[in-house]
C-alpha cells in the first residue's frame, strides 16, 4: 500500500470472470479504482456492464460460476484476497456492508425486523447481550424512520422503502467502513426514492459513512455523489468529480449517457437521444476500445489499441484516444454502426 491516508479501499487490476456455455465472460476486466474515506462514489453504466459484479467482488461474494481470477483488494493495509474465508466473514458486516437491489430477497422471511439487526450485532460482538443489542437496534431503526411498533413485523409486512431502510440499518449497526449500495433504489417509486436519498445524505453527515453507490440512474448519482466512475463492458472508462463528469464529460460514452437523460427542457416533439448500436457481448468483446463500434468520434487507432485510463485534468481521468497521442489519430474516422 501507498501512504495515501485518504484512500479507504483500493482495487488493483481486478479480473472477475464467469464460465458460461458461450465461453468465458470477463465481467470486470482488469479494473483499478480507489474509494476515498468519507466520500460517496457513484458507479454508473448500462445494465450488464459489470457494476454489480464489481460491488460483490469488493465483498468477496462473487458466486459460481463467477470467480475472482486476479487482482488485489486493499481495505486500508489489509489485502482481502489473502484472507481465509473464515476470516473474511468477520469483515463482512463489521468493516464492509452491502445493500442489495431487492431487500425482500436479502432479508430472512421468517425473521422479525429487529432480529435481523440484533443477530448482526451479536455475531460480530459476542460480548453484547441480547437486551443491549435490541436497544441499539431499536434506536437505529427509529432513527431511520421506522416506528418501534414495526420491529416485530416480518419483511413482507413492510413497504419497499421500509425494507430498504432495514438493510441500511444492518450496514450502520456495526459502523461499517464501507457501505456498497447496489441499485438500492431501483424497486422504489420516485417519492420513496427521493426520501431515501435525503436520508442517505443525512446519515452521511451524521455517521461519516463511505458509500459506493452503484446505479444506472445518473440523475440519482448527481444528487448525492462526490465522485463518479463510469463503467462500460467491464472496464472503467472515465472517473472524476461529480461536477467534472456532468459539466465536462470527456469520454464519448459518458457524453452519450448524459444526452440520453430527459431534462426539464425536453420537448415532447423532440426525439430522446438514443446511443447508436448495442452493448457488446462480453464473450467476444470488440478489440481495443470496446466502445469504438458505437462511438461517433472513433478513429482507426480505437479499433487497434486499447487506451489506458489516464489523468487528463486534475482529478479527471478518461480512457479515450481523443486525449492521448498516437500516430494513427490523423487517419479518417470510422463509420459508426446504427
Amino acid at each position: 500500500m501507498t501512504d495515501d491516508v485518504d484512500v479507504l479501499y483500493r482495487v488493483k487490476d481486478l479480473l472477475v470472470e464467469y464460465q458460461t456455455r458461450g465461453g468465458v465472460v470477463a465481467a470486470v476486466d482488469h479494473v483499478s479504482l480507489d474509494i476515498n474515506r468519507g466520500e460517496v462514489l457513484g458507479l454508473v453504466g448500462e445494465s450488464g456492464c459489470g457494476k454489480s459484479t464489481f460491488g460483490r467482488a469488493l465483498m468477496r461474494m462473487v458466486a459460481p460460476p463467477g470467480k475472482i481470477i486476479s487482482g488485489e483488494l486493499w481495505l486500508e493495509d489489509v489485502e482481502l484476497l489473502a484472507l481465509p474465508e473464515k476470516e473474511m466473514r468477520k469483515w463482512r458486516g463489521s468493516r464492509l456492508s452491502m445493500i442489495f437491489q431487492d431487500p425482500l430477497t436479502s432479508l430472512n422471511p421468517v425473521q422479525r425486523i429487529a432480529d435481523h439487526v440484533v443477530e448482526a450485532i451479536r455475531v460480530h460482538e459476542p460480548a453484547t447481550t441480547r437486551n443491549q443489542a435490541a436497544t441499539r437496534a431499536q434506536g437505529l431503526i427509529e432513527r431511520l424512520g421506522i416506528q418501534k411498533e414495526r420491529l416485530s413485523d416480518y419483511p413482507h409486512q413492510l413497504s419497499g422503502g421500509m425494507r430498504q431502510r432495514t438493510m441500511i440499518s444492518l450496514g450502520l449497526a456495526l459502523n461499517a467502513d464501507l457501505i456498497i449500495a447496489d441499485e438500492a433504489t431501483t424497486s422504489l417509486d420516485v417519492i420513496v426514492e427521493a426520501k431515501l436519498v435525503d436520508q442517505l445524505q443525512e446519515l452521511r453527515q451524521e455517521f461519516g459513512i463511505t458509500l459506493l453507490l452503484i446505479s444506472h440512474n445518473i440523475a440519482l448519482v448527481a444528487q448525492i455523489a462526490d465522485r463518479v466512475a463510469v463503467m462500460y463492458a467491464g472496464k472503467i472508462v472515465e472517473t472524476g468529480s461529480v461536477y467534472e463528469i456532468f459539466d465536462n464529460p470527456l469520454h464519448p460514452y459518458t457524453q452519450g449517457l448524459l444526452q440520453s437523460v430527459p431534462n426539464l427542457k425536453f420537448d415532447e416533439q423532440d426525439d430522446l437521444y438514443k446511443m447508436p448500436g448495442e452493448p457488446p457481448s462480453l464473450v467476444q468483446p470488440p478489440a481495443a476500445c470496446r466502445f469504438h463500434p458505437r462511438c461517433p468520434q472513433a478513429m482507426p487507432v480505437c479499433s487497434r489499441v486499447d487506451p489506458e485510463l489516464l489523468t487528463v485534468a486534475p482529478g479527471h481521468a478518461s480512457a479515450c484516444w481523443l486525449y492521448q497521442d498516437h500516430p494513427d489519430k490523423d487517419e479518417p474516422r470510422l463509420e459508426v454502426a446504427e
